[in-house]
């Protein structure tokens, strides 16, 4: 991606920046407004909405930048823009709407807002970089369909484990080999952790607790894979993925996968606990040619038939711009679906759940995601975890049960799932027609 700092300078140079508004100002919003000002030349960050407004304001005022307007409409926003000033409002509609934006980041990490969000900035043609796999993982297909019918740019970001994977995926598949897995390296799994338990780790760090808990109980790692799964055409393994322990470096795992299984599944997304180095990401692949494998032996890769390739860290937020300059400039998204969900990710009970009871949401503590491949989510009808926040149960269901769309009524009206149903009869198998001889 090293082009990208070259094209920003010339945008500079022209006095003509990449003009970017964010849709939350939380945690890694903040960081990520502290980059685009302190350390990005050619980007502004015109506008930043927050439900509060005060929140947003802190963003900008964290950055450096204290004269900030106030917004509550397109016009003055509009009139904000133009005179080279910085806005916050507490409408985020305006964003996706107003003229002079050439980006939307979405950092808010919802799936029923931050869809109404996707949809209205798709159809006033603005780019869009996710950080939010939730949504992408749970309707990203079909908003990718959206994206592509009003030539914009719908991607995940740099910086973020899945955008670090596609990134050494595609490097990998530049130099000839095949991918045979894109793993991720996490430091703890367990699928029973919830806000209490995550609480002093979330204070520690200036972090909300349910969006550790969703790191901690395995349910952001789901979301991860799944939506590198959908770049690729990958699968997993099993349900839940293999999700290994290993204390050594990953470059000593590639023994551990069964070569012919992964090419039967045309690969596949995997984690692994423990491993060195944490927290990065790896991509084991094959080579076909022994002449090549010749090379790579030389070059300290080994003997194959799997070569590691690993990047050991990602860097979250001071990558994000690069993912906005790659869409804006270059037409390039980082990480998008292919086609339709080849992984999805299914709600489980992380207690004994109760008749009558309403779910909660991603990272709390009545349900954790595993992935599952999308045919068997289809033909076991199982209720994706994006869409399981507010359903009511219909009956008794015991811990690590997986959910099934039997199971729960659905709340009435909501975007979210008018997508997913547009999603579902979008991609699926055409019929094949028999004519009566």
């Amino acid at each position: 991606m090293i082009i990208v700092d070259k094209a920003l300078e010339a945008r500079a140079a022209l006095g003509k920046p990449v003009k970017v508004a964010m849709i939350g100002a939380g945690f890694m919003g903040r960081g990520i407004a502290n980059q685009i000002i302190n350390s990005v030349p050619g980007m502004e960050l015109v506008a930043i909405f927050n439900r509060h407004i005060d929140t947003a304001k802190r963003a900008y005022l964290e950055a450096g930048i204290e004269d900030i307007q106030v917004v509550s409409n397109l016009a003055d926003l509009e009139d904000s823009i133009a005179q080279g000033q910085y806005a916050v409002t507490e409408d985020a509609m305006l964003l996706c709407e107003a003229e002079g934006i050439d980006a939307i980041i979405e950092v808010t990490g919802t799936i029923e807002f931050a869809a109404h969000l996707v949809m209205r900035a798709i159809a006033h043609q603005k780019h869009i970089i996710l950080m939010n796999a939730e949504l992408d993982g749970t309707i990203g297909p079909i908003l990718k369909v959206h994206a592509d019918r009003a030539g914009v740019i719908l991607s995940a970001c740099d910086g973020d484990q899945p955008g670090v994977e596609m990134n050494l995926y595609r490097f990998v598949k530049s130099i000839g080999l095949t991918p045979l897995l894109c793993g991720n390296i996490k430091g703890l799994q367990d699928p029973y952790r919830n806000p209490t338990t995550q609480e002093g780790f979330a204070k520690r760090w200036g972090q909300n607790p349910a969006m550790v808990t969703s790191f901690a109980d395995g349910t952001k790692i789901s979301f991860e894979q799944a939506i590198v799964a959908n770049a690729t055409n990958m699968k997993v393994a099993k349900r839940g993925m293999l999700g290994y322990d290993y204390t050594g470096h990953v470059d000593e795992m590639t023994k551990m996968y069964d070569v012919d299984q992964l090419k039967e599944l045309g690969g596949i997304v995997d984690y692994v606990v423990g491993t060195k180095p944490g927290p990065g990401v790896f991509v084991f692949a094959t080579h076909d040619d022994p002449k090549q494998r010749h090379y790579l032996n030389l070059y300290k890769l080994g003997e194959g038939p799997l070569y590691s390739f690993y990047t050991p860290y990602h860097l979250c937020h001071f990558e994000v711009p690069l993912s906005v300059a790659r869409a804006v400039l270059f037409h390039d998204a980082v990480l998008a679906p292919i086609a339709g969900p080849v992984v999805e990710v299914v709600a489980t009970a992380k207690i004994d759940l109760k008749a009558g009871e309403t779910l909660d949401g991603i990272g709390y503590y009545m349900t954790y995601g595993q992935c599952e491949n999308a045919e068997i989510v289809k033909q076991e009808n199982l209720l994706p975890m994006g869409i399981a926040e507010g359903c009511r149960l219909k009956h008794d269901l015991a811990k690590d049960h997986v959910l099934t769309y039997e199971d729960v009524e659905l709340p009435e009206g909501r975007l979210c799932d008018k997508l997913r149903s547009e999603q579902t009869t979008y991609f699926a198998p055409a019929k094949t027609l028999i004519l009566a001889k």
